[in-house]
Formats: structure tokens, sequence, C-alpha cells
């Protein structure tokens, strides 16, 4: 069951990761005891998040050997604000590439794109990440910086 602190109610952190269009920023541990960040598109549904990945991906390698993550969605824009917490990612295959287009949909509304097609070529085996927060801890910086977001660039 994931702990949701912070900012915002639970329902409040479905509607920001359901709206956001951002990527999730991924932190896992390498074979050598380093962090490894990337970014990847997600989707969250039914308390989980969604990811897919070229099954040759680093990241892949790192997760199978080590599944416990820390992952932030936040905006890049002012006013700042977002989620940032822990759990555990398992990969699986997604042989008909149903996470993908799923995320290629809310990422690049639709699939007829160069990029769309490259994603889901016949030659790209793609995985699922799930991941499973155990905890969530939001934050929302618009009380403090609503006026900074209306103000002129100096």
């Amino acid at each position: 069951m994931t702990e949701f602190r912070g900012a915002w109610t639970e329902d409040e952190v479905e509607t920001f990761l359901r709206e956001t269009t951002v990527p999730i920023r991924i932190a896992t541990n390498r074979p050598d005891g380093s962090l490894w960040l990337v970014a990847l598109w997600y989707r969250y549904r039914d308390g989980v998040f969604e990811c897919a990945t070229g099954a040759n991906a680093t990241l892949v390698r790192f997760l199978r050997r080590d599944p416990g993550i820390a992952f932030e969605v936040s905006t890049n824009d002012v006013p700042y604000r977002g989620i940032r917490g822990s759990g555990t990612a398992a990969v699986t295959a997604d042989r008909d590439k149903a996470v993908l287009r799923a995320l290629i949909e809310r990422y690049l509304n639709g699939t007829d794109t160069p990029l769309a097609r490259w994603l889901l070529g016949d030659d790209r085996e793609e995985v699922r990440i799930e991941i499973e927060p155990r905890e969530i801890y939001s934050w929302d910086y618009a009380s403090r910086m609503g006026a900074a977001s209306s103000e002129p660039n100096a």
C-alpha cells in the first residue's frame, strides 16, 4: 500500500499524474553501487506507474538486478510542483507493445509520426516497466511562486 504525504491528497496526486505529460525520472543502482538516472514516458493506472523501453536498454539490466528505485514527476515551469517517492520496479515483456502504444498516444497524440512508427517497428523488442510506489511525497510551490509565474522575464 502506498503512503501519500505532502501537499496533496491521493486524489490530487492521481489528477496531477493523469494531467501532466512530462517524463518520470527514475533512479536505480548500477552494479558498482553508483546511481543511474533515466527519464521515461509513463502512465499512472490503478496505483502503479507503467513505462516502456527497449528490451536491451541498460536500465532493464539494472532493474532486473536490483528492483529498488526512486522517482520524480515534476513540472518544468514556474510554479514548480510535483511528486517524488520510492518503490519497486518489475520488468515484463510488452510483446504486443500495448503499453508503448498507450504512451505514444499520451505523449505524441497519435501513432502517425516518424518517431511513433520507429518505436512501434517490428524490429524493436519492448518491455513494460511497472513501478509500484511504496511512498509518494507531493509538493506544490504555487502559493509562494504564483506571482513569479506572471512576471515578465528580466
